[in-house]
């Protein structure tokens, strides 16, 4: 049975973008244009990939109507569902302009966050921040620079259980659709990993599993390595080890510090992470098992 991606009752839109998944077959891309031609639509940007070890075929399309109106989703969605039962689609359409209610989650290191808010500032992340979350105030003055409301929810051994139970409220009060783990430094429970499947992103040197716990960057240096970098990937469950959506990758060598290659450290997360939501936000992102597809 073809599975659509929950959406509002009414969404009109200038661009809408289709991203789907199905068994391999003859016929798909044909099937796809014809509709979109049937209902007046011509396609602005359109990416495939078939994969020959699942057997699986993703598309992403984005699409706008000839004449420039606005779309109607709801009626496309009816009309996407009856292709997606032929072809044993899961799928999703979406408002390719739409930006996605989010909350950005920190404790203590401000360099993602100030990225990301900065890059929606001016337009680069199509994101609707409605709230900063952090086991720590020392960040509520970043948040307050770019007028978001900042909510301190401190976790202990004793308190995780309220703290998980607050912010879930959070996401349920406020719609939110998105929430990044920008440097955020708690563990999230297998339960709030769940309820977050597939809507939650988080950032970590790419090290792991090598240099886990404190300072990994003075382990690193004793190591002598030669490169550096991040990894973002969805939350899951297994800590760290999520689909893994981007990586940088940078270069050093025997003449940095453990403090400069931290440093660089910091942008390569910076970096990756901004891709990664970027990507989400975009619906270019399909996950497989535990690995993803990119329309980047």
């Amino acid at each position: 049975m073809a599975r659509a991606a929950p959406g509002p009752a009414v969404v009109t839109a200038h661009r809408g973008v289709l991203l789907l998944s199905c068994p391999d077959a003859p016929g798909i891309v044909f099937a796809v244009s014809e509709l979109l031609v049937r209902e007046r639509c011509t396609i602005v940007q359109s990416q495939q990939f078939g994969s020959a070890t699942s057997g699986t075929f993703f598309m992403r399309v984005e699409f706008a109507h000839v004449d420039g109106s606005s779309l109607d989703l709801d009626a496309l969605r009816a009309a996407v569902a009856v292709l997606a039962d032929r072809f044993d689609m899961t799928w999703q359409l979406a408002d390719a302009d739409r930006r996605l209610r989010t909350v950005l989650m920190v404790s203590r290191f401000a360099h993602c966050l100030d990225d990301l808010l900065f890059r929606t500032e001016i337009g680069e992340l199509p994101l609707d921040v409605v709230a900063v979350v952090s086991n720590h105030p020392d960040l509520g003055r970043v948040a307050s620079r770019y007028a978001i409301p900042f909510r301190h929810i401190p976790v202990t051994r004793d308190t995780k259980a309220d703290a998980e139970a607050a912010l879930l409220d959070l996401v349920r009060d406020e719609g939110v659709e998105l929430v990044v783990l920008a440097r955020y430094m708690q563990i999230l429970s297998d339960g709030l990993c769940t309820q977050l499947a597939g809507r939650a992103i988080n950032i970590h040197h790419s090290m792991l599993p090598s240099f886990k716990g404190a300072k990994p960057y003075h382990q690193a240096h004793a190591r002598g390595v030669k490169f550096i970098g991040a990894t973002a990937h969805y939350v899951t469950a297994d800590l760290d080890e999520g689909p893994i959506i981007e990586q940088e990758l940078i270069r050093v060598d025997h003449s940095l510090t453990p403090d400069q290659l931290a440093a660089r450290g910091r942008e390569a997360e910076t970096r990756a992470l901004a891709r990664a939501v970027r990507w989400h936000c975009e619906n270019r992102i399909v996950a497989l098992g535990n690995r993803t597809v990119v329309f980047s």
